[in-house]
């Protein structure tokens, strides 16, 4: 039997589901954290620990959650990530997909070079180059987003309509991550979110919020959206997906005043539950046959209810 780890701090829903999953398919997974992983370095020798294994290493990784940290810890998570997959053990998604997408400056980059629409947005060091940036957006009756460069679930946002309002640079970091604040088309706050599983969008949504920001854990109210007849946000998702490397994703969008669609955010380490709620599609288990298809090479896998 295949034996797999699960990469996260709190497996709560998310990894009670998975573990499901992969269950179904007669593998075994087994939960673990990146902060109580390992490496170890002898004269002709590297090694990788994963609690929980016995000193061997598992036939696959599913990434779950990083934990933040310092620069230090994160690097050290990641260079985990790299090491696994250097070591011949599958991973999903890699260092490099979550390095793209946990830092949301390099997400903008790879999606504004490739020419996908996006609001318009800038990444500074510079608190005076952030404060004229503002001024000259809000001059023109604009407002902005300030953003973590890494955070998720809605956390640290802040909406300026003036440089005033920016917050200190010390409570950015010293990043000042700014993006054009998009007016939703239609009369309340709504975006999508569409779940993209092995480069096929799988399932979405639409989340209607009760604030600007339309998170699930901040509130908003999921309603199912038909992919089949919605090939604008299918398309659009699966793109940036595909730019970005990833087996899998959260790809939020937005459809501005003049009707045209933009990606927000792409996350790599998606939450689903809400999505679930309206969702027919049992998506922890399209995410453990994919993972099991591509990554562990198990063939004729069959649907699951």
């Amino acid at each position: 039997m295949p034996e797999i780890a699960i990469l996260t701090d709190d497996p709560g829903w998310h990894g009670a589901r998975l573990r499901e999953a992969f269950a179904f398919r007669d593998v075994e997974a087994r939960f673990a954290s990146l902060r109580d992983c390992r490496l170890e370095f002898g004269r002709h020798s590297a090694a990788i620990v994963i609690p929980g294994f016995g000193g061997a290493l598992p036939d696959g990784i599913f990434v779950r959650g990083v934990s933040g940290g310092t620069l230090e810890q994160v690097v050290l998570r990641l260079d985990i990530l790299h090491a696994l997959k250097l070591s011949g053990v599958p991973v999903y998604n890699d260092g490099r997909a979550i390095e793209r997408t946990v830092d949301k400056a390099m997400t903008s980059f790879v999606l504004a070079r490739a020419g996908v629409p996006a609001p318009e947005t800038w990444a500074v060091e510079s608190r005076a180059e952030a404060v004229a940036i503002a001024d000259a957006e809000c001059r023109d009756g604009r407002e902005l987003v300030v953003k973590p460069l890494f955070g998720s679930q809605g956390a640290g946002l802040a909406r300026i309509a003036s440089s005033g309002d920016l917050p200190a640079s010390e409570d950015l970091s010293g990043v000042h991550y700014l993006q054009r604040y998009i007016e939703a088309s239609g009369s309340d706050w709504h975006d999508w979110r569409v779940f993209v599983i092995g480069g096929a969008a799988v399932a979405a949504m639409t989340r209607h919020g009760t604030h600007w920001i339309t998170n699930v854990s901040r509130g908003a109210r999921c309603e199912p959206v038909d992919l089949e007849t919605r090939s604008d946000l299918r398309d659009l998702a699966e793109r940036a997906v595909q730019l970005l490397d990833m087996d899998y994703a959260g790809v939020d969008l937005i459809r501005d005043r003049d009707g045209r669609m933009l990606v927000v955010e792409v996350n790599g380490i998606p939450a689903w539950k809400g999505l679930q709620s309206v969702s027919a599609v049992n998506i922890a288990q399209r995410l453990a046959d994919d993972f099991l298809f591509r990554c562990l090479g198990l063939k004729a896998l069959q649907s699951a209810a």
